[in-house]
């Protein structure tokens, strides 16, 4: 029987056909692609809540959160003296650092040659053993474009029979023109490539640690990144898009913890025309006692004090101006300038009236007091054309962007940063966006739609997008913060903690309930075995709270990664015979890790384990594959049918 295939089918089957042009590249595609399904699934480490802490970042990607030295210990076991696994390690996590350090042992020839081929060797073992999970063609597509040969031969050697003699004449040529330490830096770099699939960061690169800029630095650098953006990011993605309010926040919680080297060295944002405001006749005498920044630094603390209270006076207009903005938002209810008696010193907060412990608003206009001063339209206006004339802020951002969602989902695992709002009983909150009322998961694939189209217009033409950034860095509906509030206002002005208080949206207690996660997982579509991955809230350690929620359906991996949190943090394993979390510790420095074997050996515990190992074909990856093994075999049967005709010399 005859089979026949549409016009639209056909236009989409030329375009494979290009990669494979005959029945005979088809079919052997499909061959392995049906055989890739029964390969273990690939693992995936998923992090949370960096806040520009990027020598632990970075620490935690080279050992893959403690995974690899559990690989080095089985690949050798009873094959290596404590000194020399310790030495293996510190190449495989810092290979340039390491080198440096062995420098008087590599100084003599012979000695520099007998180590680079004993290391190479060793590493390609780790290599071999890591492979066994890949397709061929994965693992040589992650072999450095400029090493591709070495590595190709060491990765075969033991099967090659040609003894070592012909990969050792290799790496003398490599000796003769100083080029031998690098294959061992790159294959450094493969071994982790390998054994860590994708990294995810569930939210919130920077912010409080101190380069955000080093942070994404890193992270670009890895072959497999995503993002499940985070409130934090929203903040600082508005800002690049020239969002005013957002601006002012990222300017005030850099100055508030002194992060300042991220911004001037980082990307390059003068802050003289925000010095220059709090060196002006408004802010000149005033003591800003409630502005100290939080850390030690060089800069005067009373000037990086003013300054921090000139952006968070800008923030607060610029803050009301945006809610004005979109009515529909019910932001308004949190302009506070209006709400001040300077004559009583008080300010009305909720109905309740509270004695204000700094009374100095003195570009605060009570006729008009969300308007920009003279000062500081000028200010801002300056502040605003360096954040968008930064080019590597934009390439950061848009990688970002780019490589980031409200939520993922990755095998049983569902992924977003902070909540999925609801009401009181679980039933999802509704919020006006771009003309239309969303909820549930079509609100956060509302505001991934709103993000991506803010990002493609770019900072001149965002307009209205970039403030639904805002709505995300700080809105009660927004599925990055969930919080009733966002009490920053209250932090600096008023005394009573009560008025501090933000009370968080009912998911983060309805997510302690089994059938709920259920509810929401599916809406994802992950099936009832789901589980619901967020960040955001810190895990209170103290307190005696853990991960895992209590039903079990939900977990929470903010450890409290940052030194200014509390400096742990935690690595969720998605593998394929279990799911796991890996308690991490603080980080002492890449010195120590070199001299003197530190390392982050985490606590690693099970979340989650199957009666037996996933594989590919259980998994999304697993259904792409399907389609892609469908639309092959369809073009197998259009070259036999003669709807397309083969092109027999051509390769792929």
């Amino acid at each position: 029987m005859a089979v026949s295939f549409d016009i639209d089918e056909l236009t989409a089957l030329r375009d494979v056909a290009r990669q494979y042009p005959t029945a005979g590249h088809a079919l052997a595609e499909a061959a392995v692609l049906r055989a890739a399904l029964s390969l273990p699934k690939e693992t995936v480490h998923v992090v949370s809540d960096v806040h520009g802490e990027y020598k632990k970042l970075r620490h935690i990607i080279n050992n893959a959160s403690g995974s690899l030295r559990h690989v080095v210990s089985e690949v050798f076991e009873g094959r290596l003296a404590e000194d020399e696994r310790r030495e293996l390690l510190a190449v495989l996590y810092y290979p340039r650092e390491a080198m440096e350090h062995l420098r008087p042992v590599l100084g003599d020839a012979d000695s520099r040659r007998g180590w680079v081929r004993r290391t190479l060797r060793r590493q390609f073992e780790v290599v071999r053993a890591l492979a066994r999970s890949y397709r061929r063609e994965h693992v040589r597509a992650l072999f450095p474009a400029e090493a591709l040969e070495i590595c190709e031969e060491l990765f075969a050697e033991p099967s090659a029979g040609r003894g070592p003699s012909y990969v050792d004449s290799i790496l003398d040529e490599l000796a003769e023109h100083g080029r031998d330490l690098t294959a061992v830096r790159l294959t450094s770099r493969l071994v982790r490539n390998l054994l860590v699939s994708e990294l995810v960061v569930a939210g919130d690169l920077g912010d409080r640690g101190p380069r955000i800029d080093k942070v994404i630095d890193y992270l670009m650098r890895q072959p497999n990144v995503s993002f499940a953006w985070g409130n934090h990011d929203a903040l600082w993605m508005g800002a690049c898009l020239g969002q005013e309010a957002l601006i002012a926040t990222v300017l005030r919680v850099s100055l508030r913890y002194r992060r300042l080297y991220q911004l001037e060295e980082g990307y390059g944002i003068t802050l003289a025309p925000l010095e220059t405001l709090a060196r002006s006749r408004a802010y000149s005498d005033d003591p800003a006692e409630r502005f100290r920044p939080k850390l030690p630094g060089k800069r005067d603390p009373l000037l990086i004090a003013r300054m921090q209270k000139a952006a968070a006076v800008m923030q607060f207009k610029l803050e009301a101006q945006t809610a004005a903005r979109h009515p529909a938002w019910d932001m308004g209810r949190r302009d506070l300038l209006h709400r001040i008696d300077p004559r009583e010193g008080t300010v009305e907060i909720d109905g309740r009236t509270y004695p204000l412990r700094d009374t100095r608003f003195p570009t605060v206009d009570p006729s008009d007091p969300y308007a920009l001063s003279t000062e500081e339209r000028e200010c801002m206006d300056r502040l605003r054309e360096s954040f968008v004339s930064s080019q590597r802020l934009w390439q950061h951002m848009s990688y970002v962007a780019r490589h980031g969602a409200m939520w993922l989902r990755r095998d049983h695992a569902v992924i977003f940063h902070g909540c999925f709002p609801v009401d009181e009983r679980g039933g999802p909150l509704a919020l006006e966006l771009d003309g239309e009322t969303s909820r549930g998961r079509a609100l956060f694939d509302a505001f991934d739609s709103l993000v991506r189209r803010a990002f493609r217009r770019g900072a001149a033409k965002a307009g209205r997008d970039a403030d639904a950034l805002w709505y995300l860095w700080c809105g009660p509906r927004s599925p990055l913060f969930g919080k009733d509030r966002m009490a920053t206002f209250e932090t600096y002005f008023v005394d009573d903690g009560a008025a501090h208080a933000e009370r968080k949206n009912p998911y983060f207690r309805l997510s302690h309930d089994a059938d709920f996660c259920r509810r929401v997982a599916s809406e994802f579509g992950v099936g009832s075995d789901g589980l619901i991955v967020n960040g955001h809230v810190p895990v209170n350690v103290e307190k005696g709270e853990g991960p895992v929620r209590g039903g079990g359906g939900a977990v929470t991996i903010d450890g409290a990664f940052s030194e200014s949190y509390g400096d742990r943090g935690y690595t969720l394993v998605l593998g394929p015979e279990r799911i796991a979390i890996a308690e991490l510790h603080h980080f002492d420095s890449i010195g120590e890790a070199v001299a003197g074997g530190a390392d982050i050996v985490p606590k690693v515990f099970t979340v989650r384990s199957y009666e037996r190992t996933r594989v590919v074909g259980d998994t999304e990856q697993g259904e792409a594959i399907r389609r892609r093994i469908r639309s092959l075999e369809r073009l197998m049967l259009a070259y036999e049918e003669g709807a397309l005709l083969e092109q027999a010399g051509l390769r792929r």
